[in-house]
């Protein structure tokens, strides 16, 4: 067995250049370049640390081979794809890294609000095809005055309302679990539940992490008190919308048209919905950008060093699961 710590990245990264900045030579860094679960039962055995993407989900059945692990880190702001409680009963704390791609996500949801309304992709298209069409945007709203309905007001939300607000929107936001007073402290407002958001929002951005009350938040029911032409978008969660009711509201023009990086299932099974003409896709690629991706992988690094090397954790998440931790 190896005396040098063994951090072990299970998908995503094929180099590991920022992350032997981070640990230096007194470390193993072992990339597996897993699609699948089944693919690192093995190799996870000998793990201080595991650090881990959005590639694969992480169950009891690797969680309970790794046998000297002592955090998981979830590269990322979600962690939805890592059983916390069975790490928890290991004694092994998660973590994740909430921080890294607030403005890039927020630009890029307010890209696909632009898109959407403006018919960027429809207007291309047709120039592309030979037309010269100004017909293509008719009908399309002015933004100044509107209001921009957002699910979920942590850093990103917040990052969002104040772009939203340079256009001159107006901004409401459902969020029940932010301190009250977020609201006065941003300068915008607060409604309490979803359906009153919403009646009064011709534009809905959600920034929620899922979990099992965001799960299908946008649904059938939901979207019966949606304005008629509202503008979706999500660079959240795909399990944040249910695809079936999306597409229902799509067909009638309950939604005018919706901007996503995700799908429930990815990449995007619903095939109406991927060829949806008001459909505006991107890859799952909200979080991107030079200085996004350093920064993501950097501090990711920097918890799983904390871990193995005896400091207090800046983002642990499953501590109420933990029953005697490892770290």
């Amino acid at each position: 067995m190896s005396s040098k710590p063994v951090i072990v990245v299970p998908d995503y990264l094929t180099e590991c250049a920022i992350e032997r900045e981070v640990y230096g030579p007194e470390a193993t860094i072992r990339l597996l370049g897993a699609t699948d679960e089944s693919q690192i039962l093995d190799a996870v055995e000998d793990a201080d640390v595991v650090l881990l993407y959005h590639d694969i989900v992480l169950t009891d059945r690797s969680i309970s081979r790794m046998r000297r692990c002592r955090a998981i880190v979830r590269c990322g702001v979600g962690f939805n794809n890592i059983d916390i409680k069975a790490a928890g009963n290991a004694g092994i704390v998660v973590c994740n890294v909430p921080d890294y791609g607030t403005e890039d996500v927020a630009d890029h949801a307010l890209m696909l609000m632009l898109a959407s309304t403006r018919k960027l992709v429809p207007s291309h298209e047709a120039i592309r095809q030979g037309q010269w069409d100004s017909g293509i945007v008719f009908g399309t709203p002015r933004l100044r005055g509107k209001t921009l309905g957002l699910i979920g007001c942590g850093r990103i939300g917040t990052a969002m309302a104040l772009r939203a607000r340079a256009l001159g929107m107006e901004i409401a936001f459902y969020d029940p679990h932010v301190r009250p007073g977020t609201d006065k402290m941003l300068g915008i407002r607060r409604v309490w539940t979803l359906e009153d958001l919403m009646r009064q929002s011709p534009f809905i951005s959600l920034h929620c992490w899922l979990d099992e009350g965001s799960r299908h938040i946008i649904n059938n029911d939901s979207l019966k008190h949606c304005v008629q032409g509202t503008v979706l978008v999500n660079t959240a969660r795909g399990g944040c919308v249910d695809e079936s009711a999306l597409l229902a509201a799509l067909e009638d023009g309950r939604l005018a048209g919706a901007g996503l990086d995700v799908s429930e299932e990815e990449p995007v099974q619903t095939q109406a919905l991927r060829m949806h003409p008001r459909v505006v896709w991107t890859p799952h690629v909200a979080y991107h950008s030079v200085e996004g991706y350093r920064e993501m992988r950097l501090k990711g690094a920097e918890e799983g060093l904390r871990a193995i090397t005896g400091r207090a954790l800046l983002n642990p998440v499953n501590k109420s699961f933990i029953r005697e931790s490892r770290t």
